[in-house]
């Protein structure tokens, strides 16, 4: 399905550094922003990845009492008024002005434990005309893959991990979801720094296919 050449960019950061990670611990979600009748089709995409994954989901989170904080706004500025934000994300001023000036429409943020799994996720997700315009289903659904794992910055900069099914339905493309599932085998250690994962999680995909 993909070979670990294919792989390995998935996990290669633009500064040319290899981290691969997944979550340990079970997923707690709560959601700002989303009006009422959308609330749901998030955390539907939400499960429906961990599921994909074979993780787990939970009501709380030992720590955090929810650990994937997923935040909408309008404009970054909003999150400037949000209660003991800057406590969970340091130097929140400096990164929403960063973010202001790039004209970003999101940004994710990643906590890890001691063994190097994630632990914590805040997605932040600004709607600006671009996303305005993409059908919440879709929007759900890329979030929901993209904080699964710890996903390269570039690995979905030239190519979505979506496509439309037959009745116009949006889907995880077959090769991600078969990457995401490998991910997830307990054998694999939950953080790895070696490019060579690749070959493991490639080897996995081949079984599962």
């Amino acid at each position: 399905m993909m070979d670990p050449q294919q792989i390995e960019p998935f996990f290669t950061r633009s500064d040319g550094t290899f981290l691969f990670a997944r979550w340990g611990r079970p997923i707690v979600p709560v959601v700002f922003g989303l009006a009422d009748e959308t609330l749901p089709v998030l955390k539907g995409a939400i499960e429906a990845v961990v599921t994909l994954a074979g993780h787990k989901m939970a009501e709380v989170d030992p720590d955090l009492g929810a650990n994937l904080m997923v935040f909408f706004v309008s404009d970054w500025a909003e999150l400037e008024g949000v209660p003991n934000l800057e406590k969970l994300i340091p130097d929140l001023g400096t990164l929403l002005s960063r973010l202001t000036a790039a004209e970003a429409n999101q940004y994710r943020i990643f906590r890890f434990d001691e063994a190097g799994a994630i632990k914590a996720a805040f997605v932040l997700v600004r709607m600006d005309t671009h996303l305005q315009a993409v059908p919440a289903e879709t929007i759900a659904l890329s979030q929901a893959v993209q904080v699964i794992l710890l996903w390269s910055d570039q690995a979905f900069v030239e190519s979505s991990p979506l496509l439309s099914g037959p009745d116009g339905s949006v889907l995880l493309k077959p090769e991600i979801g078969a990457l995401v599932r490998s991910a997830y085998d307990p054998v694999l250690a939950p953080m790895s720094q070696d490019p060579t994962v690749s070959y493991r999680l490639a080897a996995r995909m081949d079984r599962s296919s």
